[in-house]
């Protein structure tokens, strides 16, 4: 017992960080409310240290077989604390001169958000998994709608609600099919019961647990909530789940497919839905006029490149290494890269008090910094060398041709180019239409600053670096069969 509690040390130090900012909340005068933020930075940096030593710990399963504890895991651990510690950044810039009662609540949540994605990535067992996702569910659509007097901000929380109850009650379905036909919920038993199930009973059941994860990735059809709650949630919020519950049900929806179910037939599906999420993510994007939906939708594009990795998973798994691989450093580049673009539409939008795009006309002489990370952010969403996303791309397609996949490497390839428009219509306004005349220069706090400094150095240095973040990643793509 002494070893399974040494062995998540970071979900103990996350739940204990988590309560303390609560009580400390409670104590701190409203207009000192940034002071629980810097603790939970503080905490959530003093969590990195325990989970990078992970991967140097033998891999194992801890606690009754349900948790798993290996490379794969501890690489979403620091993808998932890392995503916290800048999203609290961005937070205390969406927050800075403003008066909330709440603002303290919404710290402490980022951090049990946190926590609920940290064990959503090394669950292996179905009724953990649920409980995960269900955490990590229901601290979102709280903080979706935690601008109370914003009606977009509640109509955000509405609808992922909503939209994410019916997501879960299809996944659980799909689980309960699982465990009625094997008599085990662990992911390590099930792959010698589910072998030998009709594949129309077993496809109706792995159909049901996509929709659970595709919810929370994005992925087409179960996209729709994901435009209205990035705009209507916090923007530092939605930075969060564009990166941190993505990263999360990706990690879980990768152990599912490669532990617990054989591969046969699901190539198809998942590269179909990973076609169709790139197309339509990036079609519909173009014609966007709010940042916050543009991000979104192309959020949406961004979850099929994922798929590509999953699928290079599924279509080759004496080659798991190659697909995983690029997916983890995929996510490493898409963490610092969207965060930051998030970054700048906070600052955006709370000095300007509006988030459409037409409005960062002439931000290169209003707000320099912000309007060069900017530039830099949406090279690398596009895929422009020598930015991160570029080699995370290079990496993706080169599995999917690895996998025999070549025509969803070109589709990938076709809606880089479409996604070109929209991403440089942002770097057109910034630096090649005229601010309005009279208009202010915007002031960027400090805190905003290091976010931004941060997140633009790491899009940079992993594009120009690639090779010591690729042995990383491929050192946590190894997933243990125990």
């Amino acid at each position: 017992m002494t070893a399974d509690l040494r062995a998540i040390t970071p979900e103990l130090l996350l739940g204990v960080l988590a309560l303390m900012l609560v009580v400390l909340d409670l104590v701190t005068d409203p207009g000192r409310k940034r002071i629980v933020a810097w603790v939970g930075v503080i905490g959530l940096l003093i969590a990195l240290a325990p989970s990078a030593a992970l991967f140097f710990n033998p891999s194992r399963l801890v606690f009754a077989e349900t948790y798993a504890v290996d490379p794969f895991a501890a690489f979403f651990k620091l993808v998932a604390i890392t995503s916290g510690i800048l999203v609290l950044l961005a937070a205390m810039e969406f927050y800075r001169d403003q008066s909330t009662h709440y603002e303290g609540e919404v710290y402490s949540l980022v951090v049990f958000m946190v926590l609920s994605t940290v064990l959503l990535s090394a669950a292996v067992d179905l009724i953990l998994l649920f409980l995960a996702f269900e955490f990590l569910s229901l601290v979102s659509y709280v903080l979706a709608g935690s601008l109370k007097g914003d009606r977009k901000s509640n109509e955000a929380g509405v609808k992922y609600f909503f939209y994410g109850a019916a997501a879960s009650a299809a996944m659980l379905y799909g689980f309960t099919f699982l465990y009625g036909v094997s008599g085990t919920t662990n992911l390590y038993h099930l792959m010698q019961h589910v072998a030998f199930l009709s594949p129309g009973f077993l496809g109706l059941a792995v159909m049901l647990v996509l929709a659970g994860f595709g919810f929370k990735i994005s992925l087409v059809p179960f996209h729709q909530w994901t435009p209205d709650v990035y705009e209507g949630a916090p923007t530092p919020i939605a930075a969060f789940l564009s990166v941190g519950s993505k990263a999360a049900a990706l990690a879980a929806l990768v152990r599912v497919l490669y532990v617990a179910v054989p591969p046969q037939g699901w190539v198809t599906i998942l590269a179909g839905l990973a076609a169709i999420s790139m197309t339509l993510g990036n079609l519909v994007a173009l014609p966007q006029q709010n940042i916050k939906r543009m991000l979104a939708y192309s959020s949406i594009a961004h979850a099929g490149y994922m798929l590509i990795g999953v699928v290079a998973v599924v279509a080759s798994p004496t080659l798991v290494g190659s697909g995983v691989g690029a997916l983890l450093f995929y996510l490493l580049a898409y963490t610092f890269t969207n965060i930051g673009a998030f970054g700048v539409a906070t600052i955006v939008g709370r000095g300007l008090g509006s988030d459409a795009i037409a409005d960062y006309a002439g931000l290169s002489r209003r707000a320099p910094f912000s309007a060069f990370a900017m530039a830099v952010f949406m090279l690398s969403l596009t895929g422009i060398p020598p930015t991160a996303l570029f080699f995370g791309k290079f990496l993706l397609f080169g599995a999917a041709i690895n996998g025999g996949l070549l025509w969803l490497a070109i589709v990938g390839i076709l809606n880089t180019v479409v996604s070109l428009f929209y991403y440089f219509g942002v770097v057109r306004a910034m630096y090649l239409m005229p601010a309005p005349e009279g208009a202010a220069v915007l002031r960027e706090g400090g805190v905003a600053r290091v976010l931004l400094a941060v997140t633009m150095v790491a899009t940079i240095v992993i594009g120009v670096f690639p090779q010591p973040f690729i042995r990383v990643v491929n050192a946590a793509s190894i997933i243990g069969r125990f």
